[in-house]
């Protein structure tokens, strides 16, 4: 059987979250400059891990930064481990 697909990932005031079955999972964030943004902090609840939650928001993140021209910075270990794999 499939899991059913994560709904959508929200943008509040620095952090984009994404709810699942009452659980919220988020990745923080602060602009160092107008142009660097640091992605500071993910926090998945114990009942979402292993189900692709934070990948798929720090590949939001990614895509939200790219789309703006900003210059990424991590300070958060899970960030710069999505980050790595993605570069292989």
């Amino acid at each position: 059987m499939t899991p059913a697909p994560l709904p959508d990932i929200r943008h509040e005031p620095g952090r984009f979250t994404l709810e699942v079955d009452g659980e919220v999972a988020y990745l923080a964030y602060r602009m160092l400059d107008d142009h660097t943004i640091d992605y500071a902090t993910t926090f998945v609840p114990p009942a979402l891990r292993l189900r692709g939650v934070g990948v798929r928001l720090v590949e939001h993140a990614l895509a939200y930064a790219a789309e703006r021209r900003l210059t990424v910075v991590s300070s958060c270990w899970f960030v710069q481990r999505v980050m790595d794999a993605a570069r292989g």
